[in-house]
């Protein structure tokens, strides 16, 4: 299993949660909830890295080489000490000036074994 690179994103990072829950509404207003799966509350981050050159290239490389492939890797958010397994289905590359870069990645938890 390939671990992500280890450069911070900056810290405007933001964590989305949305549980999957299936829900039965009925005619009287009543609604009754129940967890749908094991693993029923996957996280998505949205990163900002501002780096130099060489980190910007090492980034691109590591997810051009998972996202072909097709696989997962393990990352740690910046709130966690756990590392988890992740995906990257897309990312944009900013070239703001001749040794300064900015990519904005969004990170899909997965479950696997």
């Amino acid at each position: 299993m390939a671990t992500f690179p280890s450069i911070d994103p900056v810290y405007s990072a933001s964590k989305k949660s949305a549980p999957r829950v299936r829900r039965t509404s009925y005619g009287d207003g009543y609604e009754h909830r129940i967890v749908f799966g094991l693993n029923n509350n996957p996280k998505e981050w949205t990163l900002t890295f501002a780096v130099n050159n060489v980190n910007a290239t090492t980034i691109e490389a590591f997810l051009d080489t998972q996202a072909a492939a097709g696989n997962s890797f393990e990352w740690t958010p910046p709130d966690e000490v756990t590392p988890y397994k992740w995906v990257c289905e897309g990312w944009t590359k900013e070239v703001v000036s001749s040794n300064f870069n900015v990519i904005n990645a969004t990170f899909r938890q997965v479950f696997e074994p």
